[in-house]
């Protein structure tokens, strides 16, 4: 019977700056996540300019969230897809279009959480 590896401080902050790699390749070499960050950023700017409530924050924040945890798990998928397979594969094609896919759902989504809750104390102050 194999023993379990203990805790390790040094593992644990490691596995940060992987993380941190992962989302600094997400960001340099995804082009749509850099529009992503771009809408992040005016979706948050816009609500400090609001002085929006916490709960409409929070909704705008699960939805900014859900774009970029898909547009990772998307990215992801294409990477290891590539290394495995790198000639064209009609499966390959399915597998990345339908991860796309949900990139675009999640977009759509909250770019409508996003109209609901930022239009109308835009078109108030205005």
């Amino acid at each position: 019977m194999t023993s379990k590896p203990r805790f390790s401080v040094r593992a644990r902050l490691a596995s940060f700056r992987y993380a941190f790699e992962g989302l600094h390749t997400l960001v340099s070499e995804q082009h749509n996540a850099r529009v992503h960050l771009l809408a992040t950023v005016l979706v948050f700017g816009l609500a400090v300019f609001l002085r929006l409530p916490a709960g409409d924050c929070l909704w705008l924040v699960l939805a900014v969230v859900l774009v970029w945890i898909t547009e990772a798990f998307n990215s992801a998928l294409e990477y290891l897809a590539n290394a495995a397979v790198p000639e064209q594969d009609p499966l390959i094609k399915k597998a990345k279009d339908v991860a796309a896919a949900a990139v675009l759902i999640a977009a759509l989504a909250a770019v409508l959480i996003a109209a609901v809750i930022l239009l109308p104390p835009l078109l108030e102050s205005f």
